[in-house]
């Protein structure tokens, strides 16, 4: 396994550390400077006093004194959140309730029951970890609850984690996976939905450094090697606008910034495309100094001037001015056709604009006099309450994959029939539509019209779509709405109507247990009915009722049961195959190959299995996931499912590295691209099996209008034979582009 380049270890006397930390707390100050109103001096000096005797004894993992994790922490909510006194307060003291003696009242006797609340919500539930529960989800559903009474609490965890983003060199191998992971999964995610865009591009670019560190460099590479030719084109492509707008007297900056490495390695994977084509590595940006009453003209103006200079491509202007997104972010972009055809994007916006754009939230809270984004963000608010007051929200994984798909994602733009706006997250379908209107048309849904068309209530809406619901009264929700639906309040509201449904219907199962369980002359207690329930593995009396009403038990096995006065003893449990209930799946056997992984730092032996979801080969960089029921799985760990898995269960990931091993081949997959020419086949098999002989096990190539699109399995004994493989193909005259499979399609 690959590791990231660590920094020289930490080394520094005492008496340089004490000045070390006291340059950092006065250069603290000195940010706050603006904000301090009299007695609020004191009140920092206490906090960082109280802090800094907290975690006197403590060291970071780089060996630096622990208080300048804090003071770092409160740096950043001030300077690139734009925070006051109290949360800066706040995030000196967020780590001592956690880690050191100083309580919850301490904090409150000294600050008060503010501060003290929000320090309790940046506080981790400290719960043993069993193999269901997920702490991560967990203490992220306890920072959210905090949220919507308080934000501040959220926007300090973005700083605190930003800080140890930014210092993630010191950790072992294994904790730097975790916690990239999460900050991909969840915080990045958390970030943009809030409106920190700046904080946003960090955190993924920080993450990918750790997750694909070879990907990162090489992009941040080419970077560094075209920057003196995009500054060139981005000067050349200034100028002329710079005349107009001077001409027109505005009062402005202008400048162009890249784009952050993650976004361009997403569009290179989207569009399957090399670094070299991605078109808009970077985008200009235009900020007005503009009155309020002006704004919107000013943006429009400078639109009109920009697009007679330059050519725009309709189908990419985006009115954030008119319709600001949910989060407060305002801007017009366009991309238009600069010199020597090359496409590049534009966004204007004024100094308010900005600053919403680069604080977010805590700018919003600044400019919110009644207007329009802030009861935007009450919506938001409202979403997150109806998905934390979910009654079916037991399970904080599931809970966090919703909270994930209905309320970080991006949102679309739907009217009613009256014209009315609803927003909603995009990926929405017809019957999310109709619940977000009102709970009781959502349950009696039949299908929809969406732009005057009939279409089914599964149908997903884009932005600026109208749509009319139509609904009868013999409907009712099914387990396949489900499916349908991504928003909270749909989901919640479907799985209370059928576990009403499943209460009607369970009545008669109930009856049926009551009978039998008086002809064993035994009273029907909750307790026994639990003790009945979890032999037969059901997590609930009421799915027991429910699994007799729908004839799924007989209740036959009730004849091994021990009657013990007025209890019920069960037998041992019956075996798999005479359960109708699923069992988890037996250990595999060792496999031929259970050779090829070494864990931990021991050379121990360890039976696994290869993840389906990406098939890692020898020499890719993979972890270790401690499956319930299937051992060890190996992931790449570039894996679909990688974030996922580390941002919940951190605490079953495990170290992984490969053993040196070239008597075994593994299943991979490319797809190859190319010109249909006569003879294309048996250049790429002769390649393949006759020259570097490797095995194929299945071939498909499908040709086209002139192009060739090959799908091959193959055998490699690892990475290195695969990478010499696609760059010998990507030789071969007429082939445009080899990529390996990134996701399940090799199993399928």
């Amino acid at each position: 396994m690959k590791t990231i380049e660590q920094k020289p270890k930490y080394n520094l006397t005492e008496e340089e550390e004490k000045k070390l930390i006291l340059r950092e707390y006065r250069s603290l100050l000195r940010l706050l400077k603006d904000k301090l109103k009299p007695g609020d001096k004191d009140l920092i000096r206490s906090a960082f006093e109280m802090a800094a005797e907290a975690h006197s004894s403590m060291r970071r993992k780089s060996g630096e004194p622990y208080i300048l994790h804090p003071i770092a922490v409160a740096k950043i909510c001030v300077e690139e959140i734009g925070l006051g006194v109290r949360s800066t307060i706040c995030a000196l003291l967020h780590d001592t309730v956690e880690d050191t003696d100083v309580t919850l009242q301490d904090i409150e006797r000294e600050f008060g029951s503010e501060i003290a609340r929000i320090v309790d919500g940046l506080t981790k539930i400290s719960n043993v970890i069993d193999v269901k529960a997920s702490a991560q989800a967990e203490n992220f559903r306890k920072i959210l609850l905090t949220l919507t009474d308080d934000p501040r609490v959220i926007l300090i965890k973005l700083a605190d984690r930003l800080n140890n983003m930014r210092t993630l060199d010191s950790m072992k191998r294994e904790k730097q996976l975790k916690i990239a992971s999460e900050t991909v999964y969840i915080f990045a995610p958390l970030a943009h939905r809030l409106g920190l865009y700046a904080i946003k591009t960090e955190l993924e670019d920080l993450a990918m450094k750790y997750l694909e560190p070879d990907t990162y460099k090489e992009i941040a590479r080419k970077l560094a090697e075209t920057k003196r030719e995009r500054t060139r084109y981005i000067n050349e492509f200034i100028k002329p606008i710079k005349e107009k707008l001077e001409k027109n007297n505005f009062k402005f900056e202008i400048f162009g910034r890249p784009k952050n490495i993650h976004s361009i390695w997403n569009k290179m994977k989207k569009k399957g495309v090399s670094f070299e084509e991605v078109y808009d590595l970077f985008a200009i940006r235009i900020i007005l100094d503009s009155s309020p009453e002006k704004e919107k003209e000013d943006c429009w103006k400078v639109y009109s001037l920009i697009t007679d200079e330059y050519t725009p491509s309709i189908e990419r202007l985006r009115d954030w001015v008119s319709n600001p997104k949910s989060n407060g972010y305002e801007a017009l972009h366009t991309t238009v056709m600069g010199p020597r055809g090359r496409w590049v994007e534009v966004q204007i916006r004024t100094r308010r604009m900005n600053e919403i754009a680069e604080k977010g939230l805590a700018a919003h809270w600044k400019y919110k006099e009644g207007s329009q984004s802030e009861n935007r963000f009450d919506k938001w608010f409202q979403q997150i309450r109806e998905a934390l007051n979910s009654k079916d929200a037991d399970d904080s994984v599931a809970f966090l994959q919703d909270f994930k798909t209905s309320s970080l994602a991006e949102e679309i733009y739907v009217y009613t029939p009256k014209g009315d706006i609803k927003m909603l997250p995009a990926g929405s379908s017809a019957l999310d539509f109709a619940f977000a209107i009102h709970s009781a048309i959502g349950a009696k849904t039949i299908g929809a019209k969406v732009n005057h068309k009939l279409v089914p209530i599964s149908y997903k809406l884009s932005s600026g779509d109208q749509v009319e619901i139509i609904t009868s009264n013999k409907q009712s929700p099914s387990e396949d709405w489900l499916k349908f639906v991504i928003t909270a309040k749909a989901k919640n509201k479907i799985k209370e109507a059928l576990k009403e449904e499943k209460r009607k219907i369970g009545e008669e199962g109930k009856y049926t247990l009551h009978r039998k369980l008086e002809a064993m002359g035994v009273p029907m207690y909750p307790g026994n009915v639990e003790t009945i329930a979890q032999y037969y593995k059901l997590n609930s009396n009421l799915e027991l009722y429910y699994q007799i009403a729908i004839k799924n038990i007989d209740l036959k096995e009730l004849k091994d049961f021990k009657v013990m006065g007025d209890r019920l003893e069960a037998p041992a449990p019956p075996k798999p195959a005479e359960s109708k209930t699923e069992s988890a799946p037996p250990l595999p056997t060792p496999a031929k190959d259970a050779e090829l992984i070494i864990f931990g730092e021991s050379s121990d032996k360890i039976v696994y299995t290869l993840a389906n979801c990406c098939k890692p080969i020898p020499g890719d960089d993979v972890f270790g996931f401690v499956t319930t029921g299937k051992g060890l799985t190996i992931h790449r760990t570039n894996c679909p499912n990688a974030p996922k898995l580390m941002a919940n269960y951190g605490h079953r990931i495990v170290k992984t590295k490969w053993a040196k091993n070239k008597e075994i081949s593994f299943l991979t997959g490319i797809k190859i691209v190319g010109i249909d020419d006569v003879g294309m086949v048996s250049k790429i098999t002769n390649l393949i099996s006759g020259e570097l002989k490797i095995n194929i096990a299945a071939l498909t190539i499908e040709a086209q209008e002139g192009l060739f699109e090959g799908n091959i399995k193959l055998f490699v004994h690892d990475k290195e034979e695969l990478d010499e493989l696609v760059r010998r193909l990507g030789e071969v005259d007429g082939v445009e582009s080899v990529s390996r499979y990134d996701t399940e399609d090799i199993s399928k």
